[in-house]
């Protein structure tokens, strides 16, 4: 799967989040990279930031979070496209559950470890 086929299926996933909830997202951007740091080679996402649930007033004038998503780990773990679809979608809602303050453990107890 060529690059931009995986930024489609990124990008369709976050058009599924309910409107709702996108609403709700505030000073946070999605990137897709190639691969993760050398130190987490399997690692299909991250989010860097603050959580909504943690800012205060303090919170102003801060670059925006970033939440990444990996391709490479995800092709590779996955062995069809329907399989890559539905990783990329479970990766995509676990990353922005974390913007929201959702911490791993509720994450998995949700299906979306």
């Amino acid at each position: 799967m060529t690059r931009e086929e995986f930024e489609e299926l990124v990008a369709e996933a976050l058009d599924r989040i309910p409107p709702e909830l996108t609403r709700l997202m505030d000073n946070v951007a999605v990137f897709v990279e190639d691969e993760p740091p050398a130190d987490d080679p399997e690692l299909l996402g991250l989010y860097e930031g603050t959580p909504l649930t943690d800012r205060g007033e303090w919170y102003a004038g801060v670059l925006p979070d970033r939440i990444t998503i990996y391709r490479g780990p995800t092709l590779r773990m996955c062995e069809s496209r329907e399989e890559v679809v539905a990783e990329t979608e479970v990766t995509v809602v676990h990353e922005i559950a974390h913007h929201f303050g959702i911490d791993d453990a509720r994450l998995h107890a949700l299906g979306y470890g």
